[in-house]
């Protein structure tokens, strides 16, 4: 009598077929990326998982978010390897390793985003070009954002922060804060930036498109119907006729003389869309940061004294520069939530970090976010503290390279003042006209990718205060 029927054999036959399959495959994987190792290197490769065939670790770094980093860091140390995007990463941790990156720019290293990046985005912006080009497109965008510039842009920053905020102090509902700040700088760098007088309408429907290229900038690399990349491109293409028809109305219409925009240096459909990246993105990021920074270390603004009309114009003319006390909110809250968790370069040719090889051709992913967590420089770096960066602590002065969200060496923000004034013109408008608290009974959790952002929102009630406030530390 047969013990297994002939359809139970076959089917466990198949079973044992595929998970044979299943392990050849990863195991070939994995001698793959032991053999790329440069042989005439004496250092191993860092330690790591390469994942499965193909896709790697890259669907366990899209749903893991930071806890991805957070446990192969814990279980592999500061240099560890992965492959994402369908690419072998090298992800690097501290100060004095992102140190050698950053400063290595064009003789170890070259900048080079995921390859969706760089097909979204286009390979001409400023983010992915190299040498002479980027020298050249970053020499002409430094006038956007250049002293002269950045003054010229603060009057309508602080009307359309005024209108924004007076928009949350009117609602019943909770804000949701995310949504709000991408509305308030989206309004920042078409209207300040790109001086576009754009209908509300036309502002939400714009608004969409770039949070569709936003959302598919980090997917992988295949062009098919319904992929990530396919409605990226999709958006891209949609923005760069939208900012064509713009180009064309500003060079048949002129500004009218004394003001001054981004359409002024560059007349480029390719990096206005960048620059509306740059600046819708990680500002909103960085705004909803602070306002969850101010929730966590003061719920209502009660406890702050109230001053007359006449004090809080005399801070007015003192100007941003010299609240100082402001100045350590807006670099705390950029510590413990930079906008972007890190940046990705090319290894131009095999060197050595914290005793393992990187391999030439090979990505490596520096974090900045990991780098400030762990960094010795701080105390107590889990805890949202100003003050460590008051004149008596002054904990960033440690190292050069324990404090980076906006990145460092020759392409380090090119925006990073303008977004510092927009935070401060938030930061003063919140103080001195809402009172707020957290609608939900605990705060969101925060993802990572592409920009830190809450994962469901994060949820508040606005109203108008009754007083003028300023905190006594903006006194100091």
């Amino acid at each position: 009598m047969e013990l297994v029927s002939p359809a139970l054999d076959t089917t466990l036959t198949s079973v044992l077929s595929v998970l044979l399959l299943l392990a050849v495959s990863w195991q070939l994987w994995r001698l793959r990326w032991t053999v790329t190792r440069d042989r005439e290197c004496q250092l191993p490769l860092p330690k790591g998982s390469m994942g499965w065939p193909v896709v790697g670790e890259t669907l366990h770094w899209l749903l893991q978010g930071p806890d991805f980093h957070i446990s192969r860091r814990q279980k592999y140390g500061n240099v560890f390897k992965t492959h994402l995007l369908g690419k072998p990463v090298i992800r690097v941790t501290g100060a004095e390793n992102i140190r050698k990156i950053l400063l290595g720019e064009h003789k170890l290293v070259c900048a080079q985003w995921p390859l969706s990046a760089r097909i979204i985005l286009g390979s001409n912006t400023l983010v992915n070009s190299t040498g002479d080009l980027h020298r050249m497109k970053r020499k002409v965008l430094a006038k956007v954002f250049s002293r002269t510039a950045l003054e010229e842009y603060i009057p309508r920053l602080q009307d359309i922060v005024e209108c924004e905020l007076a928009r949350w102090c009117s609602e019943r509902d909770p804000v949701d804060v995310y949504d709000a700040c991408r509305t308030l700088t989206f309004r920042v760098a078409t209207r300040v930036l790109l001086g576009l007088s754009l209908e509300d309408a036309q502002m939400s429907y714009l608004s969409k498109i770039f949070e569709q290229l936003l959302n598919n900038l980090f997917s992988l690399p295949i062009d098919v119907s319904f992929s990530g990349l396919r409605k990226g491109i999709k958006a891209r293409e949609t923005i760069h006729e939208f900012m064509a028809k713009i180009i064309e109305e500003k060079l048949q219409s002129p500004l009218a003389e004394g003001h001054k925009d981004a359409f002024d240096y560059m007349l480029s459909g390719e990096t206005a869309v960048e620059l509306v990246f740059a600046a819708h993105s990680t500002t909103a990021s960085a705004c909803t940061s602070l306002v969850c920074g101010y929730l966590g270390s003061n719920p209502r603004p009660g406890s702050a004294q109230p001053r007359s009309t006449e004090r809080e114009e005399e801070k007015k003319k003192e100007g941003l520069s010299r609240l100082r006390y402001l100045d350590c909110v807006v670099k705390e809250v950029l510590r413990c939530l930079p906008p972007v968790s890190g940046g990705y370069r090319t290894a131009l040719q095999t060197f050595e970090l914290d005793g393992y090889q990187i391999p030439k051709g090979w990505s490596v992913m520096y974090s900045i976010r990991d780098t400030h967590e762990t960094s010795p420089a701080y105390q107590n770096s889990e805890l949202f503290d100003p003050d460590r960066f008051g004149r008596d602590r002054n904990e960033a002065s440690a190292g050069r390279f324990d404090y980076i969200p906006f990145g460092g060496g020759t392409r380090s923000c090119i925006g990073k003042e303008l977004a510092r004034v927009i935070l401060k013109v938030l930061a003063v408008e919140l103080l001195s006209a809402a009172e707020w608290r957290l609608a939900t009974e605990t705060f969101p959790r925060m993802q990572t990718v592409p920009v830190v952002r809450p994962v469901n929102g994060l949820h508040v009630y606005f109203n108008a205060a009754d007083h003028n406030y300023i905190t006594q530390q903006g006194e100091n």
